[in-house]
């Protein structure tokens, strides 16, 4: 039995990624969500939703804006059939991969049409290739035009909280 034992953790030890190899799986990550967001400015609709998991959410700067993979690629099909598509530019990106090497998570700092925004997300290795499981935008407010941003939204806040119910969900 202790050599079963023995055995499993040193199979597990040899297949978990070396740090140079985690290093190289962000550097992997990165590319691929630079890549999604020259898609999305270069209107392909096919690259931008084919890197989303068919689960993936992609939460929006607006509240109301919390959408599975196929109610995105609705939403942004008219604006990619348009050409009239959004250009995000990555200012900075930090990427991190987990022990295991199946799981990355990643926050940038993005130049958008809204200003600097803040995009987040996770991907998984499926299969050998790497999907966006979620991605979360927003806007990023400095602190000193906080007031102002709080007064301006308290309207919109207002009708959204009333056709809500604030509570939490838990999903298996």
């Amino acid at each position: 039995m202790k050599y079963i034992v023995c055995l499993s953790v040193f199979f597990c030890y040899c297949s978990s990624p070396t740090p140079a190899n985690r290093a190289e799986l962000s550097e992997e990550v990165a590319t691929l969500i630079e890549q999604w967001h020259r898609d999305a400015a270069n209107a392909n609709l096919e690259g931008y939703i084919g890197l989303m998991d068919s689960t993936c959410n992609y939460i929006g700067t607006d509240a109301t804006e919390n959408w599975k993979r196929y109610e995105f690629a609705s939403f942004c099909k008219p604006y990619f059939d348009k050409k009239k598509t959004w250009n995000f530019t990555t200012a900075q990106r930090d990427v991190r991969v987990n022990a295991t090497g199946n799981t990355a998570w990643f926050d940038e700092i993005l130049d958008t049409h809204m200003g600097t925004c803040r995009g987040s997300g996770a991907l998984e290795l499926k299969n050998g290739e790497w999907k966006l499981m979620q991605y979360v935008l927003s806007v990023a407010i400095p602190n000193e035009s906080m007031e102002a941003v709080k007064e301006a939204k308290f309207e919109g806040d207002s009708s959204f909280k009333s056709k809500i119910k604030f509570k939490s969900k838990i999903k298996g």
